[in-house]
This record gives C-alpha cells, structure tokens and sequence, in this order.
C-alpha cells in the first residue's frame, strides 16, 4: 500500500529545493507561462559592458594575441633526438682465483661474511660473459624556423651529442634533420649555445627577424615551444630586462622576460607583438626547490642569432677574434675616482704577454672607452664587440689614462683555447701605486696564488715592502695577503684603493691590518700610516 502522504511531502521538498536553486541562479519563474527568464538587471549590465568603450578595447586586444599566435605558431616546430647511449652490464657472477692452498668455496662462503677490497686482496675479476647494451635516450626541445628552404634555429644543447634529429611542423609533418652548424656554450672559445638545422622542404613558414636592440623593457612578447613535449604550446608575458650576462653561457647578453618557460622550450621562439623573431629561449632561473618557471627566463637575441646564422651555415662554427686581456666593468667609485660622469668602458685589470692587446700598447689600468666605433658600455659590452670584429682586423682603440684619452691601434688574433690558457698564466699583474706604511700590492693571480700557498682566499698581495719603513721594520714581507684593513673586506685592488683612500682623508695615523704570512698563519698588525702620504 502506497503512502501518498509521504510520497507529497517529498515532492513538496523537491520543488522547494529547485525554487531555491532557481533563485540562487539568477531566474525568475514565469507563472502564467511554462519558462524561465534571465533578470533584466543582470541582462542590462552584460550587455552595457560589452558595448562600453572597454571592452572593445579589450575585445581588440584578445583578437590581436589570437592573430597573432595564428600568424606565427606554423613557424615553430618540435625537434626530438636519439641519442644512444652505451651501457656495460656485469654478470654478477665472479671467476675467483684463491691464493694456493684454498679451497675455491672456502674463500666464496668467507668473502660473503666480510667485507674488504676482494678485487686487491683475492684478485676476483669479472667472469668472460659481460654484455654492451646499447640504451636509447629521447630529447624533446623545440626550434624556429627562420627560412623557406628549411633551416632551422634552435640551441646546442637541445640537439648536442645526438645520433638522430627529427623535426615536427605545427601541422604534424614530421622530417628528418642534419646538423649544419653549432656554437657549443661549454668552451672557452665558444659561447652563444646556438645550433642550425636543415629539412629537406619547400616554401616553408619562416619567421621574419625583429630588432632586438629595438625592444623596451615592459613590452608584450609571446613563447612558442615544447614544454614538456606539449607541442605547440603559447604563453604570454613581457620582456623584464635586457642585456643579462652571468649566466653559464659566456657570449649571452641575454632578454629576460616573465613569459612562463619550461624544459622543452629550449631552442623555442620569442615574438614580439609585430609578428617577428625578436629571441632564442634559451634558460630558465630556478629557485632550488623546483626545476619549473619561476618568472624569469632567458633568450638570446635575434641580433645576435640573424648575426651568426650564415656564419654557421657556411663555416658550421663561429671563430671569434681576441684581445688578450683581463678586464671587468668600471665601477661607480673608480668612475667618480676618474671624474667620469658615469660608470663606462671596460677597466684593464692585466694584458697577456704577447697578446694582441700589448703589442698595441695597452696596459693595466687603462679604460678601453672605445672599441671599433663602439662606444663601449661595460666589459661584456667590449667582450661581444671584440669577438665579432674579424680574426686579423686592425680596429682603432680609444683608452682612458692618466686623466688623458688615447688612440691606439690593435690588430686582432684568433681566440683559441691555447689562446686563453696563456692569458690564464701569462696576464702582466695589475698593481696599485698606492703606498701603505711603505707596502705596495697587486692583484692576487692564480701563479701567485700557488707561489705563496694563497689558494681558495681573496685579498691582495704584498709586492714590495720599502726598505727601512713602518712595513719593512713591523716585518711584513713580499707575498704577504692583505685580507682586511680596519676591519674591512678587502677582496680586490679596487676594495684595497678606496680603505686606503679614506684613511688619507681621514685624522687615524693607525690601521689595522689583517694578514695571511707566508705560513699561512692570519695576522694583525698596527701600522703607523703616515707614509701613506709619500
């Protein structure tokens, strides 16, 4: 027997719960008719927002970025490699060879009781039946291409050591790639990370160039790429620096931008909103908890790369010219010290002996101003133009010393590592002429370093000591490090130049100087001053 009673409050619940629902929605119940009508209030207020002069420009915005991703994704492809690895596998049984007068498992069953080197002590070796197994190893990463006839830019380390390349257009289009040129960014003769690849087709979708230099910090870029083999994949941020050096690859200069980059996107584009090539991205920063975008990425620029492309399609590597020296950026205090009226040029810090550099006549402490008609900016500024003025070109040079500016003329040399190893051993020392209590120092380099046993620690050394001064009679002698004055940091020339400075400004006649001697034990001496004026 049904109980009617019942089954009616039930219903009663239920159409309650749906009037309450159809309230929450926004709908109103129309009694003389069987439908549902949207609240004019809400209706009104979408409908002035979408003609109100915003959202059109809104509206024309999206559509832009739609267009744009349109116009240039078909340009970007997939790059997959193989590269085979070869693995030995051991045959975890063993051929013992027990000294004379043991027995085989005697020795087995005590070497499984205790551990020792058994190789040394009881000559086991391998048993004859290991196995070379060859291990294939998948890389995904992405690429840009650049002209109609296939060839392709992407970087070293997406394709570098790969046994097979094969590319993938938008449309899915898959080709085999050849390898026409690379820039490895792990030498000291190379730097930018860049690679060209070539597909055998035809009338392709190649990406125009853009300006690089032309780019504004806070513009609107695009990324196109792979991560995380999600082909195809666009993100859109904006371009937060420009001219970033530091990082592992020697000749980046790189854009950085908050566009999310991931693994995958190596080798990938940067658009700029006019539809062009703008960057190669490249790196990623990470925070040490996580290997994912954190915000700041990381691209070469396309000046950089339209520079280098048909050097590497014609040579299939970049050879770059040398200078031969050390240098570093000048800094706001030897810019105020040199009466700049800003911090420019490419301060020497030490000149290779034999090097392109000294012959010209530059020494230590000069301040390389110009470069080939570059005005130059700071020394990874210098460090680019140098590299691409042409092996055996003669540049003029303008210098900054002794208050005077002077030209020089220097005819370049190929960089080379054996180049570069000399600089490392044969850099002409940067001393200070500064006088401190009858001491004169220089730059801490490596041969000194390992003469004097200062490896592993910063500071300055003694050069000389005055014959009869406060140094010579406190007993301080050549090779001495200075590591603090008045208990203050000192871990270049630079630090060294500006305590000792301010002590000539200053009313002390006594400082405090931190040591490491010639034991390698750290002392403090008091040094009367006074010389400094000498």
């Amino acid at each position: 027997m049904f109980n009617f009673r019942h089954i009616l409050s039930r219903r009663a619940a239920i159409l309650l719960v749906l009037a309450v629902l159809a309230v929450a929605a926004g709908l109103i119940i129309n009694q003389n008719g069987n439908e549902f009508v949207v609240p004019t209030a809400i209706g009104d207020t979408n409908k002035a927002f979408i003609e109100s002069d915003d959202f059109q420009h809104l509206e024309r915005a999206n559509r832009a970025f739609i267009s744009l991703v349109k116009q240039t994704r078909q340009s970007v492809v997939q790059i997959t490699t193989v590269t085979e690895r070869k693995v030995e596998r051991t045959n975890p049984s063993y051929q013992i060879i027990p000294p004379d007068g043991i027995d085989r498992d005697d020795l087995r069953r005590f070497l499984e009781r205790f551990d020792g080197d058994l190789n040394e002590r009881y000559r086991i070796i391998p048993s004859p039946n290991n196995q070379e197994s060859i291990i294939p190893s998948i890389g995904i990463g992405s690429g840009v291409i650049v002209s109609e006839d296939g060839y392709i830019l992407t970087n070293n380390h997406v394709i570098d050591r790969a046994d097979e390349i094969k590319v993938t257009l938008e449309n899915g289009k898959e080709y085999p790639a050849k390898l026409i040129g690379s820039d490895p960014s792990n030498t000291e003769v190379s730097g930018t990370d860049l690679a060209v690849l070539k597909i055998d087709a035809k009338d392709l979708p190649a990406l125009p160039f853009g300006d690089s230099d032309a780019l504004e910090v806070g513009e609107w870029v695009i990324a196109i790429g792979t991560p995380f083999n999600l082909h195809q994949t666009v993100t859109r941020g904006i371009v937060s620096a420009k001219n970033r050096t530091g990082t592992s690859i020697k000749y980046g200069n790189f854009i950085q931008t908050d566009t999310p980059i991931n693994k995958g996107n190596s080798g990938g584009a940067l658009i700029n909103i006019r539809g062009e090539l703008v960057g190669i991205n490249t790196l990623i920063a990470t925070n040490g908890l996580t290997s994912g975008n954190i915000g700041i990425g990381f691209a070469i620029p396309s000046n950089t790369a339209s520079e280098l492309l048909p050097k590497l399609i014609e040579d299939g590597k970049i050879v770059r010219s040398w200078l031969g020296i050390r240098m570093k950026s000048v800094s706001h205090d030897v810019a105020e010290k040199l009466k700049f009226d800003e911090p420019r040029g490419a301060f020497v810090v030490g000149v290779g002996q034999g090097s392109p550099a000294e012959k010209a006549g530059i020494r230590p402490g000069d301040v390389i101003l110009e470069f080939n008609e570059h005005k130059i900016e700071d020394f990874m500024h210098l460090m680019n133009v140098v590299a691409y003025a042409g092996v055996g070109a003669t540049v003029k040079v303008k210098v900054f010393r002794n208050g005077e500016e002077i030209q020089l003329s220097v005819k370049l040399e190929k960089r080379t590592e054996e180049a570069i190893e000399s600089l490392d051993t044969k850099v002409s020392p940067d001393s200070s002429h500064v006088l401190l209590a009858g001491i004169r120092v220089q730059s801490l380099t490596p041969d000194l370093a390992k003469q004097y046993g200062h490896q592993e620690v910063t500071g300055v050394i003694v050069k000389d000591v005055e014959q009869g001064s406060v140094a010579a009679r406190s007993g301080v002698k050549p090779g001495f490090l200075i590591k603090e004055i008045d208990y203050t940091k000192i871990d270049s020339l630079e630090d060294y130049e500006s305590v000792v400075e301010q002590l000539k400004k200053s009313d002390e006649k006594l400082a405090l100087i931190y040591f490491i001697n010639l034991r390698q034990r750290g002392i403090f001496m008091t040094l009367n001053v006074i010389e400094n004026d000498r």
